[in-house]
């Protein structure tokens, strides 16, 4: 009995040891260098937790806020179960997001568009993508593909809400970007499967992103994975039916298979289907949040309401009846010159989540400080509210960009969209379904249904919080549209 008990004691005391062993080389993990200062926390959950509680809207997250003021700029910790780099110096971030390719993604993302998806594939996969992408959302694609349909979408949705007394923006916003999208990709869609489409929007809630990535039934990411293979099922069928039939599919799908000698297709209909997926989810995750957030600020701010809607009463002025009825043009969009005022701010204030994400595929020295290769990397935008580069950062002030370049995307000061080879292409795209809204929406005589404070947890925490109230009666006589 006491052999028994003792060799229980030493089986026992090496798994402790072992433990131990293993707590410490996660706390401390290997380097040829020195890593930057930070805390890895418990092994496997790391800090995700603190890392996910909610913040103000406004301003960076308290954990980036609390580890920078704590350890400096650039820190060291762990997320989703991956040692992560987290950094709020801009010349840092400018230099990974030039020098570094393959996207940094928490796992639960990494999950959810899958092992082929042409996102994290090689170099040429992403460059063929990016050539397609440009074609459909570039200035050109844009200007001769996009912007009557985003237009006449926008137009009827406002219309409906006028009608009902009511409307939800980002709902709103979200079925504009999707219906546009999916005839430029799809093509015509039975009615049935894109209404099945939409619904399976409803799995993915605001900041799915970085919710648990522990997948059980029952939980966010269980539901989300099973969303995701009944749109693929709906898109793979819509794909199939068509060719069959001999029915055109949208010109991006065929653009995205492309072809090479010999007729052959360059990717697979499968990898072609995952990346229409992956470029629906993304699409859909930031613009109706931000363009929600811009209608709460312009609620909040009177003077930039009656400015917008001296804008845009001149731009319908303007017109003869004819013109009127064609809707916006591209000129039109190009003469918005204080709706991108408000654009550009409204992303300002509202990047307050990493706009730069990549795997470090080299070593990389930073100061004193050794970033080593195959960390996660994640750059903050701190520079859009720092007071040495915008006067009062937290006030929402479009006026600031006066005599500023209002189509530069990406700066050293300014970095919504992120930057080098991951610089979002959807910028152009978003940016013009963000003033097509505002300038519908400044017709017509609206107001937050709710009553809030300044934008607090606006972007994170939406409980009936984007919904407006909207009259029929306009400000600007619609009749002859």
């Amino acid at each position: 009995m006491v052999e028994v008990y003792e060799l229980w004691t030493v089986i026992l005391s090496l798994i402790v040891v072992k433990l131990c062993h293993w707590f410490y080389q996660w706390s401390n993990p290997k380097c040829k260098g020195k890593l930057p200062p930070g805390s890895m926390g418990f092994p496997i959950i790391g800090k995700t937790f603190e890392f996910m509680k909610p913040h103000d809207a406004i301003q960076l997250p308290t954990f980036v806020k609390e580890k920078t003021h704590r350890y400096g700029p650039v820190f060291r910790t762990s997320l989703f179960g991956a040692k992560v780099i987290i950094s709020t110096d801009s010349g840092l971030n400018i230099e990974m997001a030039k020098t570094n390719h393959a996207p940094g993604l928490p796992k639960s993302l990494a999950r959810l568009l899958g092992e082929n998806n042409l996102l994290v594939q090689s170099k040429e996969s992403h460059k063929h993508v990016r050539s397609v992408i440009t074609q459909l959302l570039g200035s050109q694609g844009l200007k001769l593909r996009m912007m009557q349909d985003i237009d006449i979408l926008t137009r009827t949705h406002m219309e409906e809400g006028a009608r009902n007394g009511s409307l939800d923006v980002k709902e709103t916003v979200s079925k504009i970007l999707i219906e546009c999208l999916a005839k430029k990709v799809m093509g015509e869609m039975e009615p049935d499967a894109a209404k099945e489409l939409t619904l399976c929007w409803s799995h993915f809630p605001k900041g799915w992103f970085r919710i648990s990535w522990i997948n059980i039934p029952g939980n966010g990411i269980y539901r989300m994975m099973k969303a995701k293979k009944e749109m693929i099922r709906i898109l793979k069928e819509t794909v199939l039916k068509k060719r069959a039939s001999g029915e055109e599919v949208g010109e991006f799908f065929k653009m995205l298979l492309g072809e090479v000698e010999g007729g052959e297709e360059m990717i697979s209909v499968e990898s072609a289907i995952e990346f229409i997926f992956s470029f629906f989810l993304i699409a859909n995750e930031a613009t109706p949040s931000v363009l929600t957030a811009t209608v709460k600020l312009i609620s909040d701010n009177p003077k930039v309401m009656q400015e917008l809607k001296k804008e845009h009463e001149q731009i319908v002025r303007g017109k003869s009846e004819k013109e009127k009825k064609a809707g916006l043009t591209w000129e039109d969009y190009k003469s918005m010159t204080f709706t991108q005022m408000v654009i550009n701010e409204s992303l300002r204030i509202t990047s307050t989540a990493p706009t730069v994400l990549r795997i470090i595929d080299h070593e990389f020295q930073f100061g004193d400080y050794t970033i080593p290769a195959g960390w996660i990397f994640m750059g903050f935008p701190s520079v859009h509210f720092n007071p040495e580069t915008y006067d009062d950062p937290l006030a929402f002030n479009p006026w600031r960009w006066k005599e500023k370049d209002l189509t530069a995307i990406v700066s050293k000061t300014y970095i919504p969209f992120g930057a080098g080879s991951r610089l979002c292409l959807g910028a152009d795209f978003a940016k013009l379904l963000m003033a097509s809204f505002i300038h519908h929406l400044c017709r017509y005589r609206w107001s937050m249904k709710t009553e809030t404070t300044v934008l607090r947890r606006f972007i994170l925490m939406f409980p009936g919080g984007s919904d407006i109230q909207i009259s029929q009666d306009t400000e600007v006589d619609n009749s002859a549209e």
